[in-house]
């Protein structure tokens, strides 16, 4: 059935709405890309066919125009559905992805991520005085200016702002700046002790 490929990738889609990506589907994006070609060609040997004067290959032209226009739509989705996963995942996780993330990313993909970390990056050094602003520091506004956290696993040393160096053991109980132990608490390094 025509465009039948290019609906499975937009339900593949679909089917993680848990916020995870699943790996890039190389292979039903080349049949898909495969299949539009196939069809561009067939009408474009369908059309010289009635510029030479042939008749009746009209209603099939409009047919595959369409299936090549939902071919396309759905190509896109995928695409753009995915790009912005990843943009989503530049805020949650930082500037280093997860290596389980980062295998179910192509190698454009990638290079989408390195450059809008990059541009991210920039634009945050641009505003604000003494180096930029961390547009990524607090995704939600802080109650207090130091929270405690416990470390789930061991990471080794971590200097603070005030040049004191902390090791931070697995199971190891701290009390830090919002600021400086966000991206930890994020990548999951730390974890935010409620009381």
């Amino acid at each position: 059935m025509l465009a039948e490929k290019a609906l499975e990738l937009v339900r593949e889609l679909q089917r993680t709405t848990d916020g995870t990506l699943p790996p890039f589907n190389e292979d039903k994006v080349r049949q898909v890309l495969e299949e539009m070609k196939a069809l561009f060609d067939q009408n474009q040997q369908d059309v010289s066919a009635t510029v030479a004067g042939e008749s009746g290959l009209f209603a099939g032209v409009q047919l595959r125009h369409a299936a090549l226009e939902r071919n396309k739509r759905c190509l896109l989705a995928y695409l753009y559905n995915r790009i912005q996963k990843i943009r989503n995942m530049r805020w949650e996780f930082g500037s280093v992805l997860p290596q389980d993330i980062k295998y179910n990313l192509s190698e454009q993909e990638v290079q989408w991520f390195n450059k809008y970390n990059k541009c991210l990056a920039n634009y945050m050094r641009s505003i604000g005085t003494a180096g930029g602003l961390d547009l990524t520091q607090d995704m939600k506004p802080p109650k207090t200016l130091y929270v405690e956290v416990r470390c789930l696993m061991d990471h080794g040393e971590f200097e603070t702002q005030d040049g004191n160096v902390i090791v931070l053991k697995k199971n190891s109980q701290h009390f830090l700046l919002r600021s400086e132990c966000e991206h930890l608490i994020r990548q999951g390094i730390l974890e935010h002790m409620v009381h």
